[in-house]
């Protein structure tokens, strides 16, 4: 797996991926707001993606995953993370996180990332709240909920 900074040929890889889990997120391949804001993270160079050695960046609609993160010392933020379908539980999430966090997270810092709630059905389906925990992030706050009208709690992570 190669983990590299997005491109804007990038872009329908992102939109593959939303629809992915837009179950779970709500709409957003047809919300333009969704596609500036990853055009946006992509010219700031704040916006990576997971491909298979080998594919090229002008054929990056088949992406492992992707993350959208917010570069904002002392508190950073993961605004997006998603991972294929067929990729889950490869270590591509880790491995965006991981990559994002030797860029730009120098200590001390907080990393957060707003997840879906405990009783959301995307907490156990999809994985994300023990992804991040694994991860070294703890449970905070309850969050705004989602698009879809489901809870979401704010996750943190200090970095010393």
């Amino acid at each position: 797996m190669i983990i590299r900074t997005a491109q804007e040929q990038d872009v329908p890889g992102f939109l593959g991926l939303a629809a992915q889990v837009e179950h779970w997120f709500g709409p957003m391949v047809a919300d333009p707001g969704f596609t500036r804001a990853v055009r946006r993270s992509i010219g700031a160079g704040t916006a990576l993606v997971a491909s298979e050695p080998g594919e090229s960046e002008e054929s990056s609609s088949g992406l492992l995953g992707a993350v959208l993160f917010g570069a904002a010392p002392p508190v950073h933020h993961v605004h997006w993370l998603v991972v294929s379908d067929g990729a889950r539980g490869r270590g591509v999430g880790s491995a965006l996180l991981s990559d994002a966090f030797r860029r730009w997270v120098r200590g001390p810092a907080t990393v957060e990332v707003v997840t879906f709630g405990a009783d959301h059905p995307g907490a156990v389906a999809g994985g994300a709240r023990v992804f991040y925990e694994r991860l070294g992030f703890t449970p905070a706050e309850p969050a705004p909920p989602g698009p879809e009208g489901g809870s979401r709690q704010v996750y943190r992570r200090h970095v010393p």
